[in-house]
């Protein structure tokens, strides 16, 4: 197909890239900007997971007792810098009400209706950029360290399984079978048989956008200030280097999209979930796909290079300094979890995920501008969701009947 209609991406993350690419299949000239490199910023340090058993959504019941106690405690999974608290606190209110029965089974079934989707918009990308050597197909664990954690798991296992996730439960010795290096502490696991990973979140991004500039597509790494806006929408955008004309608009630029909707008239509630891992490199601990500990919440997922271990959500301004002792926090869960992990060269890295209250992204057409389109805000599922949200893009900005209801994911339904 022949389209003669310039179209700028935000953001040449996982999600940005595959827009990018699914447009120029549809024949326009797209142009992908970034301020950096492809993949370089949240999806750089991805645990990894495309995650087809993420239904369940960050707010679930009995969470508003919960999250009190884990601000204070310095091993909790949530962490809050304080001089970012009163920004945060609209989005934390806006989470609870989204733990309400109803709202959770609802937020569930819309994640699940994009998460059916996942290898129907990722794997012809990863099939065109001959990037299958960085997939891996061996499974995902969830393990259980005491019997308190798996009851306390229950609901949110039973909404998996309503959802369509097949789910297989073990017991420690059968779950130690299948990960021998699994501490002795696991009494129970369930296993995702069906669970992809790659080995290489950055270079599969990188392998992607390689194939979008060979197939004529312009990389720019610009700094975006703004957009000029007319009568007609968006015209061009405002860049440290110039001003590029445009005639449609993709915003994609995970956290740091939240500033550009609101340049163009949408003020969404979008948060910096920020991240740490650590990556053991040259680790040789030998393991059968990727672990999620449900009592530790951190992921662990075996890496090209080592294993790397990922969790936390750390709500602060995207732009502040780490804190690496959250980075060794999630090192120590680690090696408890997995006994003979270790590695003289340690790498620690922190990333801001873009989070709604809902947990839900935003995909559809900017309210206030007809030739603007939004898609960000998939907090931990950018890698996951990445392909398909491209897909629905394309079919929005080509005016096609969308291949997911996306009424969920309105930009307007806050």
């Amino acid at each position: 197909m022949e389209n003669s209609s310039k179209i700028a991406v935000l953001g040449a993350g996982m999600v940005g890239t595959c827009c990018a690419l699914y447009l120029q299949r549809e024949g326009y000239a797209v142009t992908l900007v970034d301020r950096g490199g492809a993949g370089e910023e949240a999806s750089f340090g991805n645990l990894g997971g495309f995650g087809i058993a993420s239904c369940p959504p960050a707010a679930m019941p009995g969470v508003i007792k919960k999250v009190p106690g884990m601000l204070f405690d310095a091993d909790a999974p949530l962490k809050i810098r304080w001089g970012h608290a009163a920004r945060a606190l609209p989005w934390f209110i806006r989470f609870i009400a989204n733990s309400r029965i109803e709202r959770v089974e609802a937020n569930a079934a819309a994640r699940q209706s994009l998460l059916d989707k996942v290898h129907e918009g990722i794997d012809p990308l990863i099939a065109d950029a001959n990037a299958g050597h960085f997939m891996s197909q061996t499974g995902l664990m969830f393990t259980f360290e005491s019997e308190a954690a798996f009851q306390g798991s229950a609901y949110a296992f039973d909404l998996r399984r309503r959802n369509g996730v097949q789910l297989d439960l073990l017991d420690g010795n059968e779950a130690r079978q299948v990960q021998p290096a699994l501490s002795k502490n696991v009494v129970r696991a369930y296993r995702v048989a069906n669970f992809s990973h790659t080995v290489d979140p950055m270079r599969l991004v990188k392998a992607l956008a390689t194939l979008f500039e060979q197939r004529g597509g312009t990389m720019l790494r610009r700094t975006v200030t703004g957009f000029d806006i007319g009568s007609d929408g968006v015209r061009a955008l405002r860049t440290t280097d110039g001003d590029v004309a445009i005639e449609k608009l993709v915003v994609a630029a995970g956290v740091w999209s939240r500033q550009f909707a609101k340049m163009l008239g949408s003020d969404v509630p979008l948060e910096a979930e920020r991240g740490y891992h650590t990556m053991f490199n040259g680790a040789d601990v030998k393991m059968n796909g990727a672990i999620i500990s449900v009592d530790r919440h951190v992921a662990i997922t075996p890496m090209n290079e080592g294993i790397r271990v990922g969790g936390v959500a750390e709500f602060a301004a995207p732009e502040a300094a780490p804190n690496f002792a959250v980075a060794k926090l999630v090192r120590r869960h680690g090696e408890a979890l997995l006994p003979d992990l270790k590695s003289e060269r340690i790498t620690e890295w922190m990333g801001p995920r873009p989070s709604h209250p809902d947990s839900k992204p935003v995909i559809g057409r900017s309210p206030r501008h007809g030739n603007a389109y939004f898609a960000f805000g998939h907090d931990h599922l950018g890698l996951t969701m990445g392909g398909i949200t491209g897909k629905l893009v394309s079919e929005l900005v080509t005016d096609r009947p969308t291949s997911v209801d996306l009424s969920p994911f309105r930009p307007d339904r806050f």
